[in-house]
């Protein structure tokens, strides 16, 4: 993500001066951040991938696909020598990258694409609540907890589900295909 700070309104600098991992950012914060990360952006790329691929490729193999497909998207101009990327060296992408081992703490740009993807998935979370109710996707956002598998213990898993997760709360269940 490519960020010109001099350009950006005061007010968008005053509240990108707090990115760091989004993990570690609550929820409303980094819904604050996420307009003044778009405003910021050059461009950006979201790649999302089904549950049924996930399944077929795994998970870490599915992320790595689904991050050099949303780089290459970018088009980085030529001048760019390399972009950074969280963690891992993404195989057969064709942009020049670099891995930075915990780079959502130590790289704006890197903080900023954390925002954009965290802020993506809980809206998704919040309207997959919406369409299949009872699996609180609107509270725990797609992480475990124990009333998610309490739930998942008392109706089964969704269409959202994996099928290649094994929780504690999956092994109880009979799963088909």
């Amino acid at each position: 993500m490519l960020i010109d700070y001099e350009a950006l309104p005061h007010r968008d600098r005053r509240a990108l001066s707090g990115l760091h991992d989004s993990k570690q950012l609550s929820a409303e914060w980094r819904e604050r951040l996420y307009p003044a990360v778009l405003r910021a952006a050059a461009r950006v790329s979201v790649v999302v991938r089904c549950v049924r691929g996930i399944d077929d490729r795994g998970l870490h193999v599915t992320n790595m696909e689904a991050l050099a497909s949303a780089l290459e998207r970018l088009q980085p101009p030529a001048e760019t020598a390399t972009c950074l990327v969280d963690g891992f060296s993404l195989r057969g992408c064709s942009v020049p990258h670099r891995a930075v081992i915990e780079g959502d703490g130590t790289s704006a740009a890197i903080a900023a694409a954390s925002v954009v993807a965290k802020v993506t998935r809980d809206r998704y979370m919040h309207g997959a609540g919406r369409e299949h109710p009872g699996w609180g996707f609107e509270e725990h956002v797609g992480y475990s907890t124990p009333e998610h598998r309490e739930a998942i213990g008392r109706i089964g898993i969704s269409p959202l589900h994996r099928r290649s997760f094994r929780s504690v709360a999956y092994s109880q269940l009979e799963l088909a295909g």
